[in-house]
Parts: C-alpha cells; structure tokens; sequence
C-alpha cells in the first residue's frame, strides 16, 4: 500500500523540517520545496494527496503557485501564513485553497487539519479512493475478496480462521469482542473452552501483522473483556 504524500512548499527550511518530522512520524511521505516554482516542478513528477504552502515565497508565491495547482488538480491545499489579516485570507480561500493556519502555528494542529482533509479528500471524486473491497487500517490493507493482507508493501500469509478473526475485528472497529464471540462467529459453532484457542490464533495473527507483538498496534487487548481494533480518530 502507498502510504499518502504530502508536499510541503515554504522558504523557511527550519519550517519545512519540523512539519516534515512530524508527518513522518505519522507515517507520510514527505516532498519538500522551498518556493513554488519548486514546488511545481515536484507536483509534475511525484503523485501528491495534498500539498501545505507557505503564501510569502520568493520566485512563484503561494497564491501563484495555488492558482495553478487548480489549473491541474484538485488535491486538497492548507496554506501557511504570518499575516493575520482577513483579506489575506479570504484570498487564499478564494484562490483555491481548503483550509489556512497562521504561524506561529501548533505542529498536532496543523497534522489534525491534514488528517481531516484527507479524509474529506478520500471520498471525493478523482481523489484516491479505497476500494470497494478493502479495509484499510493505517499501513494495513486487508482485501476481503482475495483474502491478501498488506502491511506497507509487503504481503503477510495468515491462515483461513486467522483472516477471519482480522477481518471481523476490522469490519467492526471500535466494538469489543469477547473470546466466545470470535470462536462461534469464525468457527460457526457453540463455543466451550474456546479460550485457548482463541489467544492462540490471536497471537499468530500479532505475530505477522505487528511490528512488535508485545505492543500491538492494531489488534488491542480489553483486559477481562476480549479484543478490538480502535476505530479511526
């Protein structure tokens, strides 16, 4: 699975690389430019989901290079700004952009407001839609009509009953299931002393789609309940 890309076009590289540590930290790939006409340059030759543009830029400003964003796409565009006048903004707006932060800004605002976008932008049209048959959850695609599972790029092999343990969990975020609901949904029959195996499959499951099994960050443990995925924030 590609993970999303996000361009980030501003002239001030301490800024650039704090916005790039903290995207990266939440799993994005990360394109930097330091004015427009870069900025342009990189859009023509890497597929971008949304770009953060700083507005004050030498060479092609962020209104400029906006404008012409529109021109070709329609990825969603926060722009970056010091100025704090209200016509500064309504421009911005009104050439295209989706949203506007002012510096200084808070970093966890600014990746909130990126998340929301693109979520916003996933259920459009033209955007990069999840298909119909995939649940993807952060790095994970699980295809429920071929029965594959991708963590990233690389495929992970799970047994029938170890699929459908995932796929229940993930079809479900949030809800809590108990030991005994998991054995009588997969294994279509009344559960007794299923405990055991349960944990057994859970475990497996931990084992190849975690990172680390011991901290898992998909499959989540209710203690004294049974086990859940979180929904998505």
């Amino acid at each position: 699975m590609s993970r999303e890309t996000i361009l980030v076009v501003d002239d001030e590289k301490e800024i650039r690389d704090l916005i790039a540590i903290y995207l990266k930290n939440e799993g994005y790939e990360v394109l930097l430019a330091s004015d427009g006409e870069e900025g342009l340059e990189i859009l023509r030759n890497n597929e971008v989901h949304l770009i953060v543009l700083d507005i004050m830029m030498p060479k092609i400003d962020g209104i400029h290079m906006c404008i012409k964003v529109r021109e070709i796409a329609e990825m969603p565009i926060i722009m970056l700004s010091a100025k704090t006048q209200d016509m500064d903004k309504i421009m911005g707006l009104t050439t295209g952009a989706d949203d506007y932060v002012t510096k200084p800004f808070n970093p966890l605002e600014l990746i909130a407001r990126i998340k929301s976008q693109l979520r916003r932008y996933m259920t459009m049209s033209g955007g990069f839609v999840q298909k119909e048959n995939e649940i993807v959850i952060e790095e994970m695609v699980i295809n429920v009509a071929t029965h594959e599972v991708m963590i990233g790029d690389q495929e992970v092999k799970l047994t029938p009953r170890e699929f459908s343990i995932l796929e229940l969990l993930a079809r479900n975020r949030g809800i809590v299931f108990s030991v005994d609901q998991i054995y009588e949904t997969v294994w279509k029959e009344p559960s007794y002393q299923s405990d055991n195996t349960v944990m057994v499959h859970i475990r497996k499951i931990r084992e190849k789609v975690e990172e680390n099994p011991r901290k898992p960050r998909y499959i989540k443990t209710v203690w004294g309940v049974g086990y859940k995925i979180e929904k998505e924030n």
